[in-house]
C-alpha cells in the first residue's frame, strides 16, 4: 500500500477492488465489539449507508459516551497525532473526520491482512 486512500470514496473503491469490502465490514464489527459498542453491520451494507451509520455512533460517542470514544479509537489503533491535528471546535465536523480515520485505520489492517498473509 503505497498510501492510504485520501476520501471515502476512494476508500470504498480500493476495498471493492480488491473485494475486501465484506472484510472491512467485518474488522469493523470486529473492533467495535472489542469496544463494548452495540454496533453490527450487515456484510451487505451500502457504503453510504455505513459512511452515515458510523458518523453517527462516532458523533453520539463524542457528545454523551467520551469514555468509550476513546476507548474505541485505542482498540481501532487510530493514531493519536491525526487526531489531536483536527479542529475539535465543530463536533459535528470533528466526528466525520474521525468516522474517516477510523476507516482508514480498518482499511489498513484489512489491506494488510490480505497481503502479507501465509
Amino acid at each position: 500500500m503505497s498510501k492510504l486512500p485520501a476520501t471515502y470514496d476512494a476508500l470504498v473503491e480500493a476495498a471493492e477492488q480488491l473485494a475486501l469490502y465484506e472484510k472491512l465490514i467485518e474488522q469493523i464489527n470486529k473492533d467495535f465489539l472489542l469496544a463494548n459498542i452495540d454496533l453490527d453491520f450487515d456484510s451487505n451494507i451500502l457504503p453510504s449507508s455505513l459512511k452515515y451509520l458510523l458518523h453517527e455512533v462516532v458523533y453520539n460517542l463524542i457528545q454523551e459516551k467520551f469514555a468509550e470514544y476513546l476507548n474505541l479509537l485505542y482498540i481501532v489503533d487510530v493514531s493519536e497525532a491525526k487526531i489531536k491535528a483536527l479542529d475539535g471546535s465543530d463536533t459535528l465536523k470533528l466526528s466525520e473526520q474521525v468516522t474517516f480515520l477510523i476507516l482508514q485505520r480498518e482499511w489498513q489492517k484489512v489491506w494488510f491482512k490480505q497481503h502479507f498473509r501465509d
